[in-house]
């Protein structure tokens, strides 16, 4: 399995990262590589979404779910493994969310990869899976894992990342897998 950079995006207080070319047939994966994420606004969660080719609105229909392990800093409370309804989508048009409330402190950040399988198939729904590591707004490590599907079979050529509130700082690399 061979990786090959393709797009590298620095945000400087950006409002969004968007991926508007180069996702085409020529990878069935594409994985999106995460660093240092760090928002402009406290307690907001990195999410994403995409567009079908030829249209626009980034309001593709998805089906997720997402489960997270965390710990807080200061050892209060009760570690836990817990399965986060509330940021399911079943059918919906919203973005998918990748994280909780990440911390806007200076040494708070998300990091974590997408893998976004097959996004050129016209046969098949397009799924996707992520891992983000983030330092929480309220002090807390948290490990969030989600996957899902984009419900077209038409091909996905765009994908955007954005803050459910504010700008962020950060990179984003897209790679695709041969």
């Amino acid at each position: 399995m061979a990786m090959t950079l393709i797009t590298t995006n620095t945000s400087d207080g950006s409002a969004s990262s968007d991926f508007t070319s180069s996702i085409d047939s020529t990878y069935k994966l594409y994985i999106f590589k995460m660093y240092n994420v760090n928002p402009a606004t406290d307690s907001t969660h990195l999410k994403f979404q995409a567009n079908a080719a030829s249209q626009s609105g980034y309001n593709e229909t998805i089906t997720s779910t997402l489960f997270w392990a965390y710990h807080k800093e200061d050892n209060s409370g009760t570690p836990a493994l817990a399965y986060v309804a509330g940021y399911d989508q079943a059918q919906g048009t919203s973005y998918h969310i990748l994280s909780d409330g990440i911390g806007n402190d200076s040494d708070a950040s998300l990091a974590g990869e997408l893998y976004l399988f097959n996004p050129s198939n016209t046969t098949y729904v397009k799924h996707f899976q992520a891992t983000t590591q983030i330092y929480g707004s309220g002090d807390q490590s948290i490990n969030i894992f989600s996957a899902g599907y984009f419900n077209t079979t038409a091909a996905i050529d765009d994908i955007q990342f954005k803050m459910d509130s504010g700008n962020m700082d950060g990179v984003i690399k897209m790679y695709g897998v041969s």
